[in-house]
């Protein structure tokens, strides 16, 4: 009996992926364990390992290929007449069981699988079930699926066409608009009493853009199209409001100084300025913890433990893996294991389950030059903190104007959960921990 390989769910935000390498090929003997392929998903690179035993008998996924959740990328210990084209696996996944598998009882007879001189008619289960539902006599079609298989669109256009007999569902409509018009004496309209629906609200269309001879029309990667659907949704459903302080770095970059001086002697560890940032942003949160919380419909979810998601430039977007448990952590336990997911991120190495559990995210564009920037809020968190460089620049100490460093922080936060003073009660206490930095060793 021939079973499909289907594209299996990697992350809890994947709808589709993109098959990149197969480790096996038609004719290959798998065992249940075997990793067979390797799929990019909309935040890394995972591999597809066999819930089945057989022998590869067709692939329907190439390489480069992309596929939907649930579609066919091969088939073990078919003849190619038996499985699903991945044209139709959403479809197929969605719909009842095949007729020829469904008892006789429950079911209407299903379409016949081979043709009048007794050969094998090549087709897929939902392309026969559909044709036994509407009447089409699936032995008088030509495939238009892989290698002339027969598949629900060659079902449908036939159905379309009026060849075949009316549907079981046409029957059933005529059947209901005849008992209505029993009962209201003829007429199928509504009673005059009943308030007739409002129509719901189109809604706004974005202002596209129209590419010109010249221009290059780039097709969306899994994460970009991600990036766009959740941050479209964290504008669109979450009051933002934003809050920025000043924060001195001098007294956290000499610290840093004579921190990985001495590490170079000992662990060989090497600090950056955003491994404090995150330690910093760990403690605060701990001491105001109403901020480590998300909004759910008629409550809010207040977090036990701090899960820092840390914003990673990647290739074709941006990542946010975590660091669970993180106020658990010691500063040198943190840097290590940024350092490794950021090196796995732009590999596209990282795990799905590394992505869970964030209730907090530091984004720092400081490597870049910016001193100042209003992140978007990581749903479903409530409160993102963004992280300008450090400038040098002239302040005002004891009356007099000196050169300084200065480093912009700034929270973008979720108004249903944080309000301004909590807001500005938590930023207060990262500026603390950042201007003083060795309260955050203690």
């Amino acid at each position: 009996m021939a079973t499909n390989i289907e594209m299996p769910k990697l992350s809890d935000t994947m709808t589709e992926g993109t098959l990149l390498t197969w480790h096996k090929k038609v004719g290959d003997s798998v065992e249940i364990g075997d990793i067979i392929a390797e799929v990019e998903t909309d935040k890394a690179n995972m591999e597809v390992e066999a819930f089945d035993e057989g022998t590869i008998t067709s692939i329907l996924i190439q390489e480069g290929e992309k596929a939907p959740i649930g579609g066919v990328l091969a088939v073990l210990d078919g003849d190619g007449a038996d499985s699903a084209p991945a044209s139709e696996p959403a479809a197929a996944s969605e719909e009842a069981p095949a007729a020829d598998d469904a008892p006789a009882s429950s079911s209407p007879a299903p379409a016949a699988s081979t043709s009048s001189d007794g050969s094998r008619i090549k087709s897929s289960p939902l392309a026969r079930k559909v044709a036994s539902e509407t009447g089409v006599d699936i032995s008088t079609l030509t495939g238009s699926g892989p290698g002339g298989r027969i598949i629900r669109a060659d079902v449908d256009a036939a159905a379309g066409s009026g060849s075949s007999q009316p549907s079981q569902a046409a029957n059933a409509a005529a059947g209901l608009v005849a008992a209505i018009k029993a009962r209201t004496g003829g007429s199928t309209a509504p009673a005059a009493s009943a308030a007739p629906a409002a129509a719901p609200a189109a809604p706004a269309k974005a202002i596209e853009a129209t590419a010109k001879e010249g221009d290059q029309t780039i097709p969306l990667s899994s994460m970009r199209k991600i990036i766009a659907e959740r941050l479209l949704t964290s504008k669109q459903t979450i009051p933002h409001f934003y809050l920025h302080v000043e924060v001195d770095v001098a007294p956290l970059l000499e610290l840093r100084k004579q921190i990985n001086a001495q590490a170079e002697q000992t662990h060989g560890n090497k600090y950056s300025v955003n491994d404090f940032v995150l330690k910093a942003a760990i403690n605060a949160t701990q001491a105001v913890p109403a901020v480590n919380a998300s909004f759910k419909g008629d409550s809010i979810i207040q977090f036990e433990h701090v899960g820092m998601s840390v914003a990673i430039s990647v290739e074709d977007g941006l990542v946010t893996p975590v660091i669970k448990e993180a106020e658990t952590k010691s500063l040198l336990q943190i840097s290590r294991e940024v350092k490794d997911m950021a090196a796995r991120a732009r590999e596209k190495k990282l795990k799905p389950n590394e992505f869970d559990g964030g209730t907090i995210t530091v984004s720092n564009l400081g490597a870049w030059g910016v001193e100042s920037f209003d992140a978007i809020v990581n749903p479903p968190q409530s409160l993102i903190i963004s992280v300008g460089a450090a400038a040098e620049k002239p302040v005002v100490k004891n009356g007099e104007i000196v050169p300084g460093l200065r480093m912009n922080v700034g929270v973008s936060c979720d108004h249903r959960v944080v309000d301004g003073a909590v807001a500005a009660q938590f930023l207060a206490e990262l500026k603390k921990l950042l201007e003083q930095p060795a309260l955050m060793l203690i």
